[in-house]
């Protein structure tokens, strides 16, 4: 973690993680694209995600969820910073075409010069990614597939990670995944994981240090329902200040405070055990 000296106020108390051992350049040309900000709207120009807006512009990197250069060595070029996302980014050079070169998630203790494969002949390595079924139990992993080609779309935030906990054998069986959450989720054997926890493990330690900080990430002041007026908010208005006067609720009256929202039944057979309760 990098400490700020007091030197002005933002700065007291502003803690962030380190950025030294990163690459200071700019990113790999070919594998980036414009990207459009939507501000919480949807494609009707309705407000969906309240205070969105603003923020610095950022250049998308092209990430290979699906780790698909099956059967190739790559080597790790450099590990860079992404504003994307909290996790940092690998460029991986599988041959001397740049065709050949593919940013991927780094995981922890990844290096520049190391080695990474993907098939499931792999070693079991950190960054290699393997079918679930290639993995020995209490392996920990991230990226981790729901669909058998579609793409890393579990545990890809910084720090996080699965770990599996049970194989079915047979094809077209199951594998028991443990969450961060502590739930139990069944994914297919033949998906892919790869080894290892996510990069910039410290993320969720960091201090801001000020409101600006916030406003470059794009989030612009959060409002309290009380302090709406009644045609805003269910708990707005009143004379003076008031509590708001019922349970804390979103806008269109629904609990936020330990109600379930969940409804996909569709996916509900594929949880094992619900995640522990909070103890308030």
């Amino acid at each position: 973690m990098k400490v700020y000296n007091p030197t002005t106020p933002g700065f007291r108390g502003r803690v962030i993680t380190r950025r030294d051992d990163l690459w200071k350049g700019k990113p790999f040309k070919k594998l980036t694209q414009g990207k459009t900000r939507i501000s919480g709207k949807n494609n009707k120009g309705r407000t969906t995600v309240w205070w969105r807006g603003g923020g610095h512009k950022r250049l998308y990197r092209i990430i290979d969820f699906k780790r698909q250069m099956f059967g190739l060595q790559g080597t790790v070029r450099r590990i860079e910073y992404d504003p994307n996302r909290s996790g940092r980014i690998a460029l991986i050079d599988y041959g001397d075409d740049e065709k050949l070169t593919h940013y991927i998630i780094a995981p922890h203790g990844l290096k520049s010069g190391d080695p990474v494969t993907q098939g499931p002949e792999s070693p079991i390595k950190t960054g290699n990614a393997l079918p679930l079924f290639n993995l020995p139990l209490g392996t920990v992993v991230h990226n981790v597939e729901l669909i058998p080609g579609r793409g890393g779309q579990m545990a890809r935030a910084a720090g996080t990670s699965c770990t599996l906990m049970k194989k079915d054998t047979g094809e077209g069986k199951y594998c028991t995944l443990r969450l961060q959450s502590g739930e139990l989720r069944l994914v297919l054997g033949r998906c892919l994981a790869t080894v290892g926890r996510v990069s910039n493990v410290m993320h969720s330690n960091r201090k801001l240090g000020k409101a600006g900080a916030k406003r470059w990430a794009g989030r612009r002041p959060h409002v309290r329902g009380v302090a709406m007026n009644p045609i805003d908010h269910p708990m707005g208005g009143g004379e003076g200040k008031t509590s708001g006067g019922r349970p804390s609720c979103t806008p269109w009256g629904v609990p936020c405070k330990g109600y379930r929202t969940r409804q996909n039944k569709r996916t509900e057979k594929f949880r094992v055990a619900r995640r522990p309760s909070k103890k308030r």
